[in-house]
């Protein structure tokens, strides 16, 4: 079955407004699904201190869809939800996700899965803590040394210590089981590791998987070969921080290693359409010409058969 995509226009545009406070409920062919909650880059969009034309609008018209990079996994057949990532924007995100699986008033995930200690991908957490949610003993999901970093350093020991947050050991390539239709499956690949490991995840559904990887260095610096990881996923989300070096030429590539979008396109270009329509880049830097849909970039992305990855997007698993 294709790929079924659409955007929770109505949810988006009047989440504000109290007397709306769910989604329309999912056809039953989305019973377990994904959706995206983020695809921004750790500082958001706009970002601090940008002064650039990307960021000027943004900042006189608040966009909604502008939210730091993250995952929801719903399955309804067993009314569990869980988080990938605990990001800056995790009130709006937790917010979202409840809106959107519509069969509990909990506002707290069952589980959230960590990728690494950059601050996109872990501090949300606070907000579980006693100066705000005072959540009780939210399973956090992390690898030996991200769990370390957590249990050690404060503030986050303490969330450890009040029983806000209940950390869950995960091993590299070792499968959870969440629900009978839902696994969740961690590998390292290589990044800044200054705190803790960097993870992508597999996730299964009873009838898709889905392959994540928000940060990585160049794909030839990881030892397995990322075509052979895309062939045995349906879905594959994909670093796309930055388009080109142009973006970030008033600092050092070498100190933000990414694979650059155009060295993604030409690295799969003799991929089959099949292949290629697996392929959402996500994570994107505030400065990336790929948010403009009207941008050669974003055009170039498309014909090349790839996607962009948009907020409010589902997937079936």
């Amino acid at each position: 079955m294709e790929k079924f995509t659409f955007i929770l226009l109505a949810f988006f545009i009047f989440s504000c407004q109290p007397e709306i406070e769910k989604a329309t409920p999912l056809p039953t062919s989305f019973q377990n699904s994904l959706i995206i909650l983020g695809n921004i880059q750790d500082a958001g969009s706009p970002h601090i201190g940008c002064a650039k034309k990307c960021c000027a609008a943004l900042f006189k018209n608040n966009n909604r869809n502008r939210k730091v990079v993250c995952l929801g996994l719903v399955d309804h057949d067993n009314e569990k939800k869980y988080l990938f990532e605990a990001t800056p924007d995790i009130t709006t995100q937790l917010k979202d996700l409840k809106n959107y699986a519509t069969f509990s008033e909990k506002e707290m995930p069952d589980g959230i899965f960590l990728t690494h200690a950059h601050i996109g991908h872990y501090t949300g957490l606070m907000y579980l803590g006693k100066e705000a949610k005072g959540a009780k003993n939210v399973p956090v999901y992390a690898m030996p040394r991200m769990k370390t970093f957590l249990e050690e350093n404060g503030p986050w020991s303490q969330l450890v210590s009040h029983n806000n947050i209940e950390i869950r050991s995960l091993k590299n390539n070792g499968t959870t089981d969440l629900t009978p239709n839902l696994k969740v499956t961690p590998f390292t690949v290589p990044h800044r590791d200054e705190y803790s490991e960097t993870v992508g995840y597999t996730i299964q559904g009873p009838n898709k998987k889905v392959l994540f990887i928000t940060d990585i260095n160049k794909w030839e610096k990881w030892d397995i070969k990322i075509e052979d990881v895309i062939a045995n996923v349906d879905y594959a989300f994909l670093d796309g921080t930055f388009y080109d070096g142009a973006e970030i030429n008033h600092r050092d590539i070498s100190q933000i290693p990414h694979p650059f979008i155009i060295e993604s396109l030409e690295r799969f270009k003799d991929l089959t359409l099949k292949e290629k329509n697996k392929i959402h880049f996500i994570h994107f830097n505030h400065t990336n010409p790929v948010l403009d849909k009207t941008s050669e970039a974003y055009k170039k992305v498309i014909q090349s058969g790839l996607k962009v990855a948009e907020i409010g997007a589902v997937f079936e698993l």
